[in-house]
């Protein structure tokens, strides 16, 4: 469905008080999504995460590589074949509060796009509104008490769903969540995680899942892929359960050490040392392991050369690791349901 093939972006600096060198955003990221499947991207803030995420959605321009939608190189389209394919992309954005108009309705918010379908279909304007109905079933909300409402009078969780039934309106192929759980409560995430889940199975929607909470990320793609994404590069990849039970990268083992678990569930020992990084500065030197300097395993090599994506001996071939010493630490299990536990 997308291919993302040494993807590189660059933003350039900045001069006067806030004065900056250029960003390198993305290092040569290299990624495939199949048709249906999910894909979680994990990494601390300011990894370059949400840059991909607005690339392959159409919204930010990339400095290098390849970006492919069904097959088709999206850099030689004109606008107008660019706009349809990045069509079939959508993005669900990260503050359902910022996401819609406070002066419109949810039902100007969805009719909208609706139209622009409805015009090229030929359909009539009791077909706008059948749809937009539809839509607010097919994410769990009642058209009846939702429609005509403004958003200041919906729950966070509710305005979440609006925003995702907008991203249905096209009929996308690829739904690509940026933390769409995090700027709602704690009690109403589940829902909107098993949401995503069933519209990737009912509709065969590939989605791409952008989130810190590694749980979430295990949650949402339990039976696709989670990438590792550390200053802009992949350190690590491969099947979500078989990357979080046996993290490899260091990176990946000290981003699993801050899930927090409950006190008493898991035991102390050697075989559960999972690795922090230093407090030592980080290197722009792209010739070296980025994480050389925070690596408490590093060594003359990993400050000389830098390494590849590459298959682990350890696993199948679709587990991509980063390292020149790649090492397998027992870590403590990321529950589904977020919860700490030593299942």
């Amino acid at each position: 469905m997308i291919q993302v093939v040494n993807l590189q972006k660059t933003y350039p600096g900045t001069r006067g008080v806030l004065a900056r060198g250029e960003v390198r955003a993305l290092r040569g990221v290299t990624l495939d999504i199949r048709r249906g499947a999910a894909l979680a991207l994990i990494g601390e803030s300011g990894c370059g995460k949400t840059t991909l995420g607005r690339i392959v959605t159409g919204l930010e321009a990339y400095t290098g590589g390849e970006v492919l939608i069904d097959g088709a190189n999206i850099a030689g389209m004109t606008a107008r074949d660019r706009r349809a394919q990045f069509r079939k992309v959508q993005l669900i954005p990260q503050d359902p509060y910022a996401a819609l108009n406070p002066t419109r309705t949810i039902a100007a918010a969805l009719f909208d796009p609706l139209r622009l379908l409805a015009r090229r279909g030929g359909k009539d304007g009791a077909w706008i509104e059948r749809r937009a109905v539809e839509l607010l079933r097919l994410v769990g909300l009642d058209a009846s008490e939702t429609l005509y409402k403004y958003p200041h009078q919906l729950s966070g969780g509710q305005r979440q769903r609006v925003v995702i039934a907008r991203a249905l309106t096209v009929e996308p192929e690829a739904l690509v969540a940026d933390e769409a759980v995090s700027m709602i409560d704690v009690s109403l995430r589940l829902g909107v995680l098993n949401l995503l889940s069933q519209l990737r199975r009912d509709l065969h929607i590939s989605v791409i899942f952008i989130t810190h909470d590694v749980a979430a990320a295990r949650y949402v793609a339990q039976d696709g892929q989670t990438a590792v994404i550390y200053r802009g590069e992949i350190v690590e990849m491969g099947p979500t359960d078989d990357l979080i039970q046996r993290p490899v990268h260091p990176y990946t083992q000290s981003l699993l050490s801050a899930v927090p678990v409950l006190h008493g569930l898991e035991q102390a020992g050697p075989d559960r040392f999972i690795p922090r990084p230093t407090e030592q500065g980080e290197s722009n030197d792209s010739s070296s392991c980025l994480f050389a300097d925070r690596c408490p395993f590093a060594d003359d090599r990993c400050k000389a050369a830098h390494p590849d994506p590459e298959p682990w001996a350890g696993a199948p071939d679709d587990r991509l690791v980063a390292c020149f010493k790649p090492k397998e630490r027992k870590v403590v299990a990321v529950p589904l349901s977020g919860r700490a536990s030593n299942q």
